[in-house]
């Protein structure tokens, strides 16, 4: 689970790369589980088909948590193939736990900032739906460059759907949800559709219920 070893200027990351507590069965995980269902930084892009075995449309998760969404999702759509994307060891190694019960062949695991993901490691047009849910809101204003939703994000991921490819987001945080309006509003990729949902709920979104939080789905078709 190495980097694709990228150069260039330095880019302002969206996450803080914390290690967390490694349990025991975590740490199993990834020592034995990884080489089934995670993906080495590729020389050149991912071929998906050969990655899945198949041809089926294909969803990207990113920043999966400790994965309980991605399974559920994988698990209910067995049609599909999931890539989870996500940078810190726990969650993986929990993920990787979960897949290993359920036995499920239609996911796989990256271990990368998801920007280096779909820069370098996907070819265009190659995704049929991208979903971000309850990303870091960054909620102080010296801090707000951070967010992911960003108009150089909102591009790549475009770049990446097919056509007629959803773009499906989810926060806690009211005015994280206003900025990620104002920043596809500017996208001539997107058009909105209504704020349905599919998705199973988060640890964070019953976190911000709990809070008095309102959730926001920003579900977009690419055009």
């Amino acid at each position: 689970m190495g980097t694709t070893g990228q150069t260039g200027p330095r880019r302002v990351r969206s996450f803080v790369r914390r290690t967390g507590r490694v349990t025991a069965g975590q740490q199993r995980a990834l020592a034995e589980l990884w080489p089934r269902w995670g993906v080495e930084p590729p020389a050149d892009t991912l071929d998906l088909d050969t990655l899945f075995g198949r041809q089926a449309p294909r969803v990207m998760e990113i920043g999966i948590g400790n994965g309980d969404v991605l399974l559920t999702m994988a698990a209910q759509y067995p049609e599909q193939d999931f890539l989870g994307v996500e940078v810190h060891e726990p969650g993986i190694g929990h993920c990787l736990l979960g897949l290993e019960k359920a036995g499920l062949d239609n996911v796989r695991l990256i271990r990368e900032d998801a920007v280096v993901v779909l820069q370098h490691w996907l070819a265009g047009a190659c995704l049929d739906r991208v979903n971000l849910f309850f990303p870091d809101p960054w909620p102080k204003k010296r801090h707000h460059k951070r967010r992911i939703v960003q108009p150089a994000f909102v591009a790549l991921v475009a770049a990446r759907l097919k056509p007629g490819g959803l773009l499906h987001m989810a926060t806690d945080w009211a005015p994280y949800a206003e900025h990620i309006e104002e920043v596809l509003a500017a996208s001539a990729d997107f058009v909105p559709l209504a704020a349905d949902s599919d998705r199973p709920p988060t640890k964070f979104e019953r976190r911000g219920e709990r809070l008095g939080h309102e959730i926001r789905d920003l579900r977009y078709r690419r055009q």
